[in-house]
């Protein structure tokens, strides 16, 4: 809604209406907007309404009718509600004031500022409208993408110096190549996506389209570059869903996240790609993992034992019905939530061992571990086992349970297992030991 802050004023059977609308958006932000209602056989402001260069001289004079009976030197100028200096006016007659203003600046809204001209008594008597601002220059950074290839997204930067300070149209154009018939975009974005427009629906493939933007004031106007890209070029997809992050069994420093693959594209040719990104609860730290490839699960390891993590997926949908551009990432999806297990704590009213200790206790472990391989690995038979794990059951069952995190000691194990030759069959034994023994 509008609304109008109108002053109306009664001098000799005239009536003189100088109107002030506030524009009103669904964020109840108002601007001024400059509207101006006068007659002119009360007083006129000349020139009305200018269209003038950032840093022009102006000069404009107020008439008045001579029924009112009032002299020109009684009158006074403001601007945008501001009174201008008396060291600005000059009486040309008894019935006209001029006023002068140098090196405008910018129009304060892009509606016009406010010069009006008054009776000695404050009464309104005539307004204009001034323009004041820059021709556009041509629009830069023009970039478009298509969701799932069913339409297209395209946003632009203002070139130059930016802004104009006056109402400045940007029409997005489109046409394909091999057809002169060009349309408009008609879904523009607002506020700050005010510099982009959308296209829902109607989106051709495998024919390339020029692309464009056209921007227009009273001052001037200016054409972007024309882009040419080919809608299979810039497909993007929406995040992976059904992300789903769960512990690996009670493994303390490692996570599995799984999410699905899009379906929005499930009956096109493409080959995804994937991202994971995950941080500690309270940081804004992510961590980046790259080499995801086409999988639709992955499993985090080097993590800390009891900590919340938040995981995050995104999609690059590559070659998309053989296209040889890299593609578009996807927004990230939502977070998701997961905690590690917490490591081995001291039970309570036990005592911390000393460094020595521990290093005595670890071997002590480790000895029975490999002791254990040797007894319970030795000739399988096409069989895979996570030695860490079952020797930690092991351990369990015989009572022989130590306060000791040792996150860093796993492996599997292979048909072929021999100590004394470690290339005898398929077997890599890999260890690695967070403590120094």
């Amino acid at each position: 809604p509008a609304r109008d802050a109108a002053k109306k004023h009664q001098h000799q059977n005239h009536t003189v209406t100088m109107s002030f609308s506030l524009a009103c958006n669904l964020s109840s932000v108002c601007v001024p907007v400059c509207v101006c209602f006068y007659r002119p056989d009360v007083a006129v402001i000349s020139p009305q309404d200018p269209i003038l260069l950032i840093g022009s001289d102006l000069t404009a004079t107020c008439t008045l009718s001579p029924k009112l009976g009032l002299h020109a030197s009684s009158l006074y100028w403001t601007l945008n509600g501001a009174r201008l200096p008396s060291s600005t006016y000059r009486v040309l007659s008894s019935d006209v004031l001029s006023v002068s203003l140098r090196s405008l600046n910018g129009s304060q809204q892009q509606s016009g500022d406010n010069l009006v001209c008054h009776g000695g008594d404050g009464r309104v008597l005539a307004g204009s409208c001034l323009y004041v601002g820059t021709p556009p220059e041509k629009p830069v950074n023009l970039t478009c993408w298509s969701r799932n290839t069913k339409d297209l997204s395209c946003r632009w930067s203002l070139g130059g110096l930016g802004e104009t300070h006056i109402q400045t149209k940007y029409t997005l154009k489109y046409k394909l190549r091999w057809h002169e018939r060009e349309k408009e975009c008609e879904d523009y974005g607002t506020g700050n996506q005010r510099y982009s427009c959308y296209i829902p629906h109607n989106i051709a493939l495998f024919t390339p389209y020029e692309i464009w933007v056209e921007a227009t004031n009273q001052l001037g106007s200016a054409t972007s570059d024309v882009t040419t890209l080919d809608i299979l070029d810039v497909v993007t997809t929406d995040p992976p869903a059904n992300v789903q992050v769960s512990r690996v069994g009670d493994l303390e420093d490692q996570l599995t996240v799984r999410w699905a693959s899009p379906p929005e594209l499930k009956d096109i040719l493409f080959k995804a790609k994937y991202q994971i990104r995950y941080r500690l609860e309270g940081s804004s730290d992510w961590k980046v993992v790259d080499d995801v490839g086409n999988l639709t699960s992955c499993r985090l390891a080097g993590l800390q034992p009891g900590t919340v993590y938040f995981v995050e997926v995104r999609c690059n949908p590559v070659g998309i019905f053989g296209s040889r551009k890299p593609g578009i990432w996807s927004e990230w999806s939502h977070p998701t939530a997961a905690s590690t297990p917490g490591s081995e704590r001291l039970q309570t009213g036990s005592c911390d061992p000393k460094p020595g200790e521990q290093n005595s206790t670890l071997r002590r472990e480790l000895k029975q571990f490999f002791g254990w391989v040797r007894k319970h690995a030795y000739g399988c038979s096409g069989m895979s086992i996570k030695l860490y794990d079952q020797w930690r059951v092991w351990l369990q069952k015989s009572q022989r349970v130590r306060n000791q995190f040792q996150s860093g000691l796993y492996d599997q194990v292979k048909c072929g297992l021999d100590f004394k030759d470690p290339e005898v069959g398929d077997i890599k034994v890999r260890y690695a030991l967070s403590q120094a023994l």
